[in-house]
């Protein structure tokens, strides 16, 4: 199996297609049914990720031998701080090692966009995407922000210790 991800413009056809994706999956599993069309566009507009582009961020699209996959957003809020967001994998492309490859490019792309510090929020029933995060070093810390849907705030240092 072969990952690879690339900075992509988020209104490129394929990220569209996987943030409607994204949406209608974590609105669905919030509200404990399949939102129609209409809620999915309404959340699309609402929740838009216009600011995933240079300066203020980036998106990223997963491929796994050459199958779109998945896709990860950073923005960034104040300098040398980025935040995580919209971290997804369809579920066809789950369980084959490319959450923490996905994270890791993000983690990449984020220090390249001058950040020392990442942070992301999540769900109470996003128990995967909390899992992987404390699997890969994100501590937890205290809100920093007023987003309704947010519980729990991570956050991880992307300082590189010193090589001797």
């Amino acid at each position: 199996m072969t990952w690879s991800f690339e900075v992509t413009p988020v209104d490129h056809p394929d990220a569209a297609r996987l943030l409607r994706e994204y949406l209608d999956e974590i609105a669905s599993r919030f509200y404990e049914r399949q939102v129609t069309d209409e809620e999915l566009d309404a959340a699309i507009e609402k929740h838009h990720s216009r600011d995933l582009a240079p300066p203020t961020g980036a998106f990223l699209l997963a491929w796994r031998d050459g199958v779109l996959a998945g896709c990860a957003g950073l923005r960034v809020p104040t300098p040398g701080i980025t935040e995580l967001t919209r971290v997804f994998l369809r579920k066809s492309e789950r369980g084959k090692g490319g959450a923490a490859l996905l994270v890791a490019a993000a983690e990449d792309v984020a220090r390249g966009l001058g950040a020392t510090l990442i942070r992301l929020d999540t769900r109470d029933d996003l128990v995967e995407a909390r899992a992987l995060y404390a699997r890969l070093g994100y501590e937890t810390v205290e809100p920093f922000n007023e987003d309704p849907f947010a519980h729990h705030y991570f956050a991880k240092s992307l300082e590189l210790p010193d090589r001797v």
